[in-house]
């Protein structure tokens, strides 16, 4: 009777473990959210990541009567805040704001991680911000057609500003010059804005630039904008062509913004921040922050769909660095 009794004791500890465990991700999701969230944006205050970040989370806290925070990590072209997230307890309360720069670091820097399979994707938060080519308005270039002809004529004499080597506007020089056959010389300035700015100088001759940057300057006549990264022309405005309209066909670049957790955050919790995003985003009021940046709102904004995009970009990010002149490195030591 004893050991009966021992038996069932041992048995019932055993059942209750078993089902202790197996209810850990269930009460934490039923739980979720119980206290403050963390978006950890690894770029500078102010940029073009933490601006949608922000006004994400401050339109979304009210949804899910939680606080969020949005800490800036800077360092290392994005790897320093990403590193911090990787290493995160995947319970959904620190997240990681991820960009383009998460699909290219691999290919021209040492990445302590995987950024496609060490993340749980939650969902875009934009897309955009596409780049502008640019030139001075008093400039005799109007079309890309233009500026190749004075390129080919005149090789490494032409100059077109870039915000620092292996960064979107520098990778775009490198594709033009694969495409044409010039030898466009890369200026680095310290981002798109100051490089802006020397194309109304007239300290170089042209630029590829944020839409956020060429916009402004566009609308006050102090630059001309000769075309969009983009697909298709912007709804924004649909009066600049496309690269592919001028005979560049797949010559694309336009950011993104998104949101990721750590991997092995359970999928309930992935479920309920997609959720959330996307009314957010979804919002008039949230469009309407987003246009003046050349920021789009994504469509069909699931987990499934984010995590095929990253995989996709990530490899042609690999293809644009090989023009680069860089080799691809091994994304985990």
């Amino acid at each position: 009777m004893i050991r009966m009794r021992i038996s069932i004791n041992i048995l019932r500890l055993t059942v209750g473990v078993i089902l202790g465990l197996s209810g850990v991700a269930p009460v934490q999701a039923q739980n979720y959210p119980n206290r403050p969230i963390t978006f950890i944006v690894p770029f500078a205050p102010g940029g073009l990541s933490d601006i949608p970040a922000r006004i994400l989370a401050a339109q979304m806290q009210d949804k899910i009567n939680q606080t969020i925070i949005v800490e800036n990590k800077p360092g290392a072209s994005g790897i320093t805040g990403a590193s911090f997230v990787v290493r995160a307890e995947p319970d959904g309360y620190t997240l990681l704001v991820n960009a383009l720069a998460d699909t290219q670091n691999l290919h021209y820097l040492s990445v302590p991680y995987d950024a496609i399979n060490d993340f749980a994707p939650i969902g875009k938060i934009t897309d955009g911000p596409p780049l502008v080519l640019i030139v001075s308005s008093n400039s005799r270039y109007h079309t890309v057609d233009d500026i190749i002809a004075d390129a080919k004529i005149n090789p490494n004499k032409m100059s077109f500003g870039t915000s620092g080597s292996a960064t979107t506007p520098a990778i775009a020089v490198s594709q033009l010059n694969s495409l044409a056959d010039t030898k466009i010389v890369a200026v680095s300035y310290r981002g798109t804005g100051p490089a802006a700015t020397a194309v109304v100088s007239g300290e170089i001759q042209a630029a590829f630039v944020f839409y956020s940057n060429a916009k402004p300057l566009a609308d006050n006549s102090q630059v001309r904008a000769i075309a969009i990264t983009t697909a298709n022309r912007m709804e924004s405005w649909p009066e600049l062509p496309t690269m592919a309209e001028q005979g560049y066909p797949g010559f694309e670049y336009n950011g993104f913004v998104g949101l990721a957790a750590p991997k092995n955050t359970p999928t309930p919790i992935i479920a309920f921040l997609n959720k959330h995003v996307t009314e957010v985003i979804e919002s008039e009021a949230f469009r309407n922050r987003m246009l003046p940046l050349g920021m789009t709102i994504p469509i069909n904004n699931t987990p499934a769909n984010f995590a095929q995009f990253m995989r996709r970009e990530t490899a042609r990010q690999g293809e644009l660095a090989k023009l680069s002149g860089y080799s691809v490195t091994v994304s985990k030591p």
